[in-house]
């Protein structure tokens, strides 16, 4: 009887061995749940105005990975030589499950071609209740250093950016001092990191940078790539730190998008429901280069290494705007340039010859206007001549060489005075603020850019009207002052702008018709010279209109050709410095001013050039009358032609 009490004591004890463990792992369980929870991120993206195919939008949201597995219109293949690189359809979990880098999902469609197709797939995925916004939560540990990271991995189904593939992991991370989810719960994040293409960005917890909903961060994925970010923006990427190269928009109009985390296990069982963790080959199809498949988050350094991957990233992300103050913006002119690169890589990863004939095409044309054309001799003593194209470009440098001394200082007042109007535009554009409601920006940006689309162009317009009022008193006293300048550009002011302002609405209004473009491009060039009009001829605004499309009408296509080129130099020149810049430390501010202040030296030359081509025009029609485009055609062309031809002087 005294040994009866022992035995369910023993029993007891059996038990507590056997169920504490159990108890435990558990209690931890429940716990991660409860922390990944706590500061599930809710993501901002780039709300679509023009579904379902708006490439400068966001088409997709974070979702499952089962968008793709199971989905039979999935194939998986292995790039080995073979008759058949399909192994299945629909592949499931299990039959990725230790796969390794030779193997690929290949979804339906064509990443280098139509990519339409994937936004609609995934839209009616959506429609189908297959594609629920999704983050995978992973606790993170790093052997060798404390801590801990709760990484929330983000799937996309595709990638819509200046590389183009099937599938996109990006994310980011909340970083504790803590050894364990208990007591990261009870003490609280330390950093966030966010997963930017093949680097990332930092910030401690409580950094004015980090946005919150309580304990959310708020975070922006960019419109096509997805890279993750702090603010909504245009970021400038120049490859440092793996940041990728190209622009990252994350900017208005955005929509909130919560997304229910999914707690994964760092080692996966291969066996078991996170098989596809095991998987290290590609969410994507084979492609070249860039294109190809991502691999998954177990294929990552900081998957293992968080901590590591920490102390490596960026503090900051440059993002526009930059601080330009006159012309192109060089960080807007890069983003342009980096996409036209990507679209041609992209191209020639299809066709090489297409990609060749291009290129040849552009060669041809620059060889052909380089070579079929006079450079010399250049005579600056007369300057209403008759020039070839090599002759006009060159006589225009020689001439700002010989009176930089007057022209540069009129080139520099265009920082002031487009400036000006530039940040009188950008600060009527802020006035309306955001609507709280749609995330909008107010009516204020639109009056903003009409202001800045009419006006600069009539600023810029009085800057070079001093540049021709100098070069009048040259002609006409073979002397040159700034002061001199300025009062003859005031004297007809109301007539200078006046003329640029009807010009720029007149062609602008032409050209938002669409089908008046042609009309627009026509008249664009047979008023280049309402101005020189104005100030050689001291003409009304009407007379120069006429004017100016007189001294162009037969010989339109030799205009086009030094305008083309002089509107390229001001418009290519400052942003092909600033590009070579922009893979530099310097900041896009600094950059953006450099290609500011370029700009502004360019005014001189731009306004010598198109008086040196006034002159030219006027030269020419004093030695052979302008022809129509049908008198240019050969006469046996004309015969045939409805209409009456002009009589010869025979004839006459």
């Amino acid at each position: 009887m005294a040994r009866s009490w022992r035995i369910p004591l023993i029993l007891m004890a059996f038990a507590g061995l056997i169920y504490a463990p159990a108890d435990s792992g558990a209690a931890e369980r429940d716990a991660a749940q409860e922390l990944v929870e706590a500061y599930e991120p809710i993501l901002m993206i780039r709300e679509e105005q023009d579904p379902p195919c708006e490439k400068s939008a966001e088409q997709y949201e974070a979702t499952t990975v089962d968008t793709v597995l199971g989905n039979p219109d999935v194939r998986f293949t292995e790039a080995t030589p073979g008759d058949d690189p399909v192994l299945k359809k629909g592949p499931t979990a299990a039959d990725l499950a230790e796969k390794g880098d030779s193997f690929h999902l290949d979804l339906q469609g064509d990443p280098l071609g139509e990519t339409c197709v994937y936004s609609k797939d995934f839209k009616r995925l959506k429609r189908e209740g297959k594609a629920p916004a999704t983050t995978y939560a992973h606790i993170a540990r790093e052997k060798g250093k404390p801590g801990l990271a709760v990484q929330y991995w983000f799937f996309w189904y595709f990638n819509q950016f200046n590389d183009l593939h099937e599938g996109d992991w990006e994310g980011m991370q909340v970083v504790f001092e803590a050894d364990n989810p208990e007591q990261a719960l009870k003490e609280g994040p330390s950093e966030v990191g966010l997963f930017q293409h093949g680097g990332g960005e930092k910030a401690d917890w409580e950094d004015a940078k980090v946005q919150k909903e309580g304990d959310h961060p708020i975070v922006y994925p960019a419109a096509g790539s997805h890279a993750t970010f702090y603010d909504s923006a245009v970021y400038v990427e120049n490859g440092q730190g793996g940041s990728g190269v190209g622009c990252d928009n994350t900017s208005e109009p955005l929509r909130r998008l919560d997304v229910k985390p999914v707690v994964v296990p760092t080692h996966a069982d291969p066996d078991g429901r996170f098989a596809w963790l095991t998987y290290e080959g590609h969410w994507g199809q084979l492609e070249k280069g860039f294109n190809n498949g991502p691999t998954g988050p177990n294929t990552k350094t900081r998957w293992l290494e968080p901590m590591t991957w920490m102390t490596e990233i960026r503090t900051s992300s440059p993002h526009l705007p930059g601080g330009s103050i006159i012309g192109p913006q060089v960080t807007g002119a890069f983003c342009g340039a980096v996409a036209t690169a990507s679209d041609l890589i992209n191209l020639d990863a299809r066709s090489h010859l297409a990609v060749l004939a291009i290129l040849g095409g552009i060669l041809l044309l620059i060889a052909y206007i380089l070579f079929r054309t006079k450079w010399g001799p250049v005579d600056l003593e007369q300057l209403r001549a008759k020039r070839a194209f090599g002759q006009l470009i060159r006589a225009a440098r020689q001439f700002y060489g010989r009176h930089w001394r007057t022209l540069l200082p009129i080139g520099l007042t265009a920082i002031p005075i487009v400036g000006g109007v530039r940040w009188l535009s950008e600060l009527i554009s802020t006035a309306g603020g955001v609507d709280e409601a749609t995330g909008r920006a107010g009516s204020g940006l639109a009056v903003g850019d009409l202001l800045q689309s009419i006006a600069e162009p009539v600023a810029a317009a009085v800057v070079g009207a001093v540049v021709i009022v100098a070069i009048r008193t040259w002609v006409e006293a073979r002397r040159m002052r700034v002061g001199d300048s300025f009062r003859g550009m005031l004297a007809r002011f109301w007539r200078v702008v006046g003329g640029q302002l009807l010009a720029t609405l007149y062609v602008l209004l032409m050209a938002i018709t669409v089908i008046g473009l042609p009309f627009a491009a026509w008249k664009y060039i047979a008023w280049q010279f309402v101005q020189q009009e104005i100030l050689f001829e001291d003409k009304g605004i009407r007379e120069a209109f006429r004017g100016s499309s007189a001294i162009v009408r037969g010989r339109w296509w030799h205009t086009v050709k030094v305008a083309g080129f002089l509107l390229l130099v001001g418009v290519v020149i400052g942003p092909v410095v600033g590009f070579a810049l922009i893979f530099t430390n310097l900041s896009l501010l600094l950059v953006n001013l450099i290609g500011s202040l370029i700009f502004a030296l360019l005014v001189p030359y731009i306004a010598v050039g198109h008086t040196l081509l006034y002159f030219d025009l006027q030269a020419r029609a004093e030695q052979e009358p302008a022809r129509t485009w049908r008198e240019r055609m050969p006469e046996r062309w004309q015969r045939r032609l409805p209409g009456r031809l002009r009589p010869t002087p025979a004839e006459a």
